[in-house]
């Protein structure tokens, strides 16, 4: 049966307008209509292959005042919601060429996907990593299956060898691009998301340069609910969509590809697809701070219990920012599309996440080195429940009179009033105690 809906028109009207260049050595990428029966299809095609993953409710509902879903792409078997757009693309691929294989050429999001799903349907997968890629990252794609090649000391030097290989052995050179299959595999979780959350009034994703998911996923909402709210969110560091819809063209000029951080969020705008569905049917794009995207992650950890990336946590971090007042009290589905944060990351976001919410302070006072001085000051801090992280104290290098002590105390607090009610017992007793600024 034909589901037609007026959207459609949007479409169109969206692909219509897209100059047909492209110099991509890649699966061609038609610019034809994506239509809602191409997500439809896709769903049908890779049902078997990746994770219907859950879209549940979420205790950080009571906390920014609204009933929040979390679609927990992040639960795929590589970590990410690419997976879905890469193993349509893989299994729409014409026989022959899965025969002679696939090259992929960086060590993202995609080429994990591409190294599983490609192993997964027997087809010859080469990746080819720069010296710099992290050992971790190298270690986990050999274990989906593909063989991993270290070129070059940048990216680009790898994908320039991938290419060269891809033309002298009959591969495919795969790199993440907008063509209608890929965003219609990358649109299944549109399907999934209207599916599991009756009644929904919006659906946040993550954005920036790679905004096939919110496009793509926009297509299947707006044709099933064109009242659905559909916002995308991208960082204030990096706002390459946001410059892209103003320019009205991919931004090509940005010096930002792909930070450690922020991953995929802070790539280059990559296709006039994904760009001209987003200005058509996306109603909102905002832009957060990195101490936004922080404490966002700290809130899954603790609410959820999920470790995300700073693009699985980006969508959050708009409701931490205030972003999006005008959804208090609706219903809203967010999509925390990747959970693949390095462990060397992962120690310093939470810490510096704890600090900017307030829940570890640091201060200085210098009182007389006598004894029981020191055990005053442990009582005061005990008496006001804070517990102590670190406690250093410096006699030699201390400017003030002789005889004294210097002490920097780390002390963990519950929120932020707890830590201006220590704040203020510690300046009673020490006026001239210093506190440390986040």
């Amino acid at each position: 049966m034909k589901i037609v809906s007026r959207n459609e028109e949007l479409l169109r009207d969206a692909l219509s307008r897209i100059p047909q260049s492209s110099s991509r050595t890649s699966l061609s990428s038609s610019n034809k209509l994506i239509r809602f029966e191409d997500i439809s299809a896709a769903a049908f095609k890779i049902q078997c292959g990746v994770q219907k993953t859950p879209c549940m409710y979420s205790r950080l509902s009571k906390l920014y005042g609204m009933d929040i879903y979390l679609k927990k792409e992040f639960l795929q078997y590589t970590g990410s919601v690419k997976e879905r757009g890469v193993l349509y693309l893989l299994t729409s691929m014409p026989q022959d060429q899965q025969r002679k294989g696939v090259i992929v050429a960086s060590d993202s999001n995609f080429s994990m996907a591409v190294a599983y799903h490609a192993s997964e349907l027997r087809i010859p997968v080469f990746v080819i990593m720069s010296t710099s890629t992290s050992p971790a990252r190298v270690k986990m794609c050999r274990e989906y299956g593909a063989m991993v090649i270290s070129y070059g000391t940048t990216a680009k030097d790898s994908q320039t060898h991938a290419r060269r290989l891809a033309q002298e052995n009959g591969y495919l050179y795969l790199e993440e691009e907008d063509s209608a299959v890929y965003l219609s595999g990358l649109g299944t979780v549109g399907l999934e998301v209207y599916e599991q959350v009756p009644k929904l009034d919006a659906v946040i994703f993550p954005a920036g340069g790679h905004c096939g998911l919110l496009a793509g996923s926009a297509a299947a909402l707006k044709h099933l609910n064109p009242h659905i709210c559909v916002i995308g969110v991208e960082s204030e560091n990096f706002p390459v969509l946001q410059q892209s819809l103003k320019a009205g063209h991919p931004i090509e000029d940005q010096a930002c590809s792909n930070h450690h951080f922020y991953g995929d969020v802070s790539g280059l705008c990559f296709g006039s697809n994904s760009l001209q569905l987003t200005g058509k049917l996306v109603d909102k794009v905002v832009a957060v701070r990195e101490e936004d995207v922080l404490v966002s992650m700290l809130r899954l950890l603790e609410y959820e219990r999920a470790t995300v990336d700073a693009e699985g946590a980006i969508g959050l971090a708009a409701l931490v920012a205030g972003k999006l007042p005008e959804l208090k009290g609706k219903r809203v589905a967010i999509v925390i599309c990747s959970g693949n944060l390095e462990l060397h990351l992962l120690h310093q976001c939470i810490a510096r996440a704890l600090t900017l919410d307030n829940r570890v302070c640091r201060f200085s006072l210098v009182f007389s080195d006598s004894p029981g001085d020191m055990s005053k000051l442990l009582e005061i801090l005990a008496r006001e429940e804070a517990r102590v992280l670190d406690i250093k104290q410096e006699r030699t290098f201390v400017t003030s009179e002789l005889f004294t002590v210097e002490v920097t105390c780390t002390v963990e607090t519950r929120d932020k009033i707890h830590t201006a009610q220590l704040r203020n017992a510690l300046l009673e007793r020490y006026p001239t105690a210093a506190w440390m600024e986040r």
